[in-house]
């Protein structure tokens, strides 16, 4: 099975085993929404395990766990409403404690529960995220560095490959150089 040129093995970016299929899934989820050539080839990736690393597969992953982590910021910011409203009719308005429902006491463990594994989520897909978004930095910093020095070193390429077909011919040239020096 060969490496893609732009593609890293999702086992080398230090996560964890829960964090590496988290990161195939949600490579294939990115990949789904987005459509097109690239997101087939992003989806055929994390299904071999790879990470894509062209700058575009990069973006599309992260916006999507940007997204992701509004989402489940926004969710627990509902269950956290919840589980106060469930605290809250605890009690009568002479605030005194009320007897409280085993069905109430089963949907408070529930809630915080989810709260829990919620807040597990978001630690594992922020840190997933920022390995993709420092990636996506080195690759656009590369991508940089490539634009900036790709028009000048192909000139010079060309250039010097000419210029070293002519210095075969001047076999003298190297004895001219030392009479330079005495």
């Amino acid at each position: 099975m060969s490496t893609p040129d732009q593609a890293v093995p999702d086992t080398q970016l230090g996560l964890t085993n829960e964090e590496i299929s988290l990161l195939r899934h949600h490579q294939q989820a990115a990949a789904s929404t987005a459509g097109g050539s690239s997101s087939r080839a992003a989806s055929r990736a994390s299904s071999q395990g790879l990470l894509l690393l062209d700058s575009h597969s990069l973006a599309q992953l992260s916006r999507h766990f940007d997204r992701l982590l509004q989402q489940i910021s926004a969710r627990l910011e509902y269950l956290s409403e919840q589980s106060q409203m469930v605290a809250q009719q605890q009690y009568d308005r002479a605030g005194n404690a009320i007897q409280i429902a085993d069905s109430e006491i089963a949907r408070f463990h529930d809630i915080l529960r989810q709260i829990d594994e919620l807040e597990v989520d978001f630690d594992r897909i922020r840190h997933i995220r920022d390995i993709v978004r420092g990636y996506r930095q080195r690759i656009e910093e590369m991508d940089q560095e490539l634009e900036r020095s790709g028009s000048s070193s192909r000139h010079r390429h060309s250039s010097h490959h000419s210029s070293s077909h002519r210095h075969h011919g001047q076999s003298s040239g190297s004895s001219r150089r030392h009479g330079h020096h005495h």
